[in-house]
């Protein structure tokens, strides 16, 4: 592994932005379709792009496609016998020169960061994108890093994270399970302490590396050990994320992946203990998978496990596999496909065999957000909302995150009289469809659909599509209704029985926003 020597990861730094080795400069040069290749772990269309002289060529080669390069192309492009003597690159037998990591510049543009700074990534070669299958089978790496110990990159779980993550600026931020620092480098943009820990030491020392290489050294801090027992007594944070060794698999084999924990107990373990570590007020948001067992509703599971933490919480499934699927999901990323037939078929046979001891009919794959009750609501009952929305949705996701809480302390200190004292104000965006027979007079029913956040639909019975169309925070719920009631001739006192329900549900889905 390179070593850490901070002024000289500021001239590497230095270098790489003399030569525009950023996420857009790279863009440029190779274009949109080539740049994309690379994120499928596809490298022919980026070597076409390439094949001129120059700084940004040269590094692209070293430390995007991993091909080596001349000793004076090197020297051109970043000052190279430093780099040579910290272990960012090692000479060939040809007398060339190939890089030791991957250095991936990263966009690090999250809405509700500070003006975006470059960032570089630093993972191990063949783990930027798709797990420790890019390497191969074997038990190390060629250059003897145990298989187990790899440290990923930037990948499609880690960008989720980010876009998810609550972005407010705050006093301290964790990282929990850092690997590469993805994370660390986007709270370090917000938070004024960064605390990142990790179970393996090499990733801490990518992290290091990656925090140095961004120019955020001095903000980010490491710590050794599993979950929050590298934490101090009473240490408590502002918002703590985490992208951790969620795969539910049999036996311990990669430490990126696998928590060495049973079925899903690590992320249980993780969401039990969350609120003891936050501040009033404070969010936890981590990605997870969780098992579908026989007999119960995978909510009802999922939600328990915030039981008695005195934590709002929104649970939100992405996606569920089978369980041979979910198996040859993670086969793969390990790389078993590429090895000998017969344990390959061993492995597979392994995890049916515990997902079938443990009932596990499936698993589900999402994001669990956690708040500790805010200083003015403590004493509450918690809000836990498990959901499955397997829809797309608008990135960044974060401000999305902070409105839904909010909307619950609302809610949650409304009876019905208030629901209806209370003004709303129909949110951005929200468009209206009827669904009927052609040439019918009335609609079957009415849609309301969102074009922005989490691009909800739902549908409203005629009463709701006016009160809904009117709701420009002019009037109380109560008095809207009212004159719904005079221009249909019905009875107010029915209207506004039924209606704080309806009212429910649409604040608490973003459709009307109070005031």
């Amino acid at each position: 592994m390179p070593t850490l020597e901070p002024a000289r990861i500021a001239r590497l730094r230095e270098a790489f932005l003399d030569a525009d080795y950023t996420a857009d400069g790279c863009l440029e040069l190779l274009g949109a379709a080539a740049y994309a290749a690379l994120a499928r772990s596809e490298s022919v269309p980026a070597l076409r792009a390439t094949t001129g002289v120059g700084a940004l060529q040269t590094l692209v080669r070293l430390f995007l496609l991993q091909r080596a390069v001349s000793y004076p192309a090197a020297a051109a492009a970043l000052p190279v016998e430093e780099a040579l003597a910290d272990g960012w690159l090692v000479r060939t037998p040809e007398s060339d020169v190939r890089a030791t990591v991957d250095i991936r510049p990263y966009a690090n543009d999250i809405a509700g960061e500070q003006a975006a700074a470059e960032a570089w990534i630093v993972s191990d070669l063949g783990c930027a994108v798709g797990g420790a299958g890019g390497i191969g089978s074997g038990a190390a790496t060629d250059q003897g890093v145990p298989r187990g110990e790899l440290v990923l990159g930037v990948g499609g779980a880690s960008t989720t994270l980010a876009n998810i993550a609550v972005r407010r600026p705050v006093r301290r931020a964790l990282d929990l399970g850092t690997g590469s620092g993805i994370q660390a480098l986007h709270a370090a943009r917000h938070a004024g302490r960064v605390v990142a820990t990790d179970v393996n030491p090499r990733a801490l020392h990518f992290t290091r590396l990656s925090a140095e290489l961004s120019g955020l050294g001095d903000r980010v801090e490491v710590r050794e050990g599993s979950l929050f027992e590298p934490l101090q007594e009473g240490e408590v944070f502002d918002l703590i994320v985490s992208n951790p060794p969620f795969v539910i698999s049999p036996g311990e084999r990669f430490t990126y992946r696998d928590g060495g924990m049973a079925g899903d107990d690590l992320c249980r373990s993780l969401v039990t203990q969350a609120g003891a570590h936050l501040e009033p007020g404070g969010y936890c948001q981590l990605l997870a998978n969780w098992q579908h067992v026989r007999g119960e509703d995978w909510r009802d599971r999922v939600a328990s496990w915030l039981a008695g933490t005195g934590c709002d919480a929104w649970i939100v499934q992405r996606d569920v596999q089978d369980v041979t699927t979910y198996a040859e999901l993670w086969l793969r990323d390990g790389g078993d496909h590429l090895g000998p037939r017969e344990a390959y078929e061993q492995r597979y046979a392994d995890w049916l065999d515990a997902f079938e001891a443990a009932k596990v009919e499936g698993v589900g794959f999402g994001w669990i957000t956690i708040r500790r009750l805010p200083e003015g609501a403590q004493g509450a009952k918690p809000v836990v909302v498990a959901e499955e929305w397997p829809h797309a949705v608008e990135q960044p996701l974060g401000p999305v995150t902070e409105q839904w809480f909010a909307r619950q302390d609302f809610l949650r200190a409304q009876d019905d009289a208030g629901l209806l004292a209370a003004r709303y104000q129909l949110a951005d965006e929200v468009v209206q469809e009827q669904v009927g027979a052609p040439g019918a007079e009335d609609p079957e029913h009415v849609i309301l659909r969102q074009n922005r956040g989490m691009r909800r639909a739902t549908k409203v019975d005629t009463v709701g599509a006016g009160f809904v169309g009117v709701s420009d925070g002019t009037l109380s719920a109560g008095d809207i209704l009212d004159a719904i009631a005079q221009l249909l001739d019905e009875d107010p006192v029915v209207l506004r029985d039924r209606a704080p329900e309806q009212i429910r549900l649409l604040v608490e889905q973003g459709f009307l926003l109070p005031l």
